[in-house]
């Protein structure tokens, strides 16, 4: 049997703290689909199908490793890819509380669904996405904290 995770997010833009989790996933299931998130509720800096590049520019060639987008419900996504497991970064304990709601939500949607929670490599623990598009914004240094396709979209984005 085939054990398939999804890593969902809205990676925009993706980060080597994203780029780790998905390397680590790995170890978890036999494919990994990271996900995409649509939502109408934010304004991307990025397009769907720009983050989708660029996270293939980041991850490179990995047979195991699928990408998507969705919309809607994950655990409806879920159940649609035969998925069982979502894997979820927590960089703080801050995290927790809202992880732990959407978990139980999704495991109520989905009962074969089961939430794993990874906790980024040390170095990486702090980076998010908007502190690298802040980062961006004002021309700072990006080494290490993304990878140099996503370096390269956020200096043409903004001007940098």
């Amino acid at each position: 049997m085939t054990h398939t995770a999804i890593y969902p997010g809205s990676f925009d833009p993706p980060t080597r703290g994203h780029e780790d989790l998905i390397r680590r996933a790995l170890g978890l299931a036999d494919r990994v689909i990271v996900a995409v998130a649509i939502n109408p509720n934010k304004a991307p800096l990025f397009s769907v199908e720009e983050r989708l590049r660029l996270l293939d520019a980041t991850i490179g060639p990995e047979p195991r490793i699928e990408l998507a987008s969705f919309s809607g419900l994950l655990a409806d996504f879920a159940r649609s890819r035969e998925a069982t497991v979502v894997v979820r970064g927590l960089r703080a304990v801050s995290d927790f509380e809202s992880e732990f709601q959407m978990a139980l939500m999704n495991r109520r949607l989905n009962p074969g669904l089961e939430t794993v929670f990874l906790v980024p490599a040390l170095d990486l623990t702090y980076l998010s996405s908007s502190l690298v598009r802040e980062v961006g914004r004002f021309g700072g240094n990006l080494d290490g904290l993304v990878s140099p396709a996503v370096a390269e979209a956020l200096r043409q984005r903004f001007g940098a």
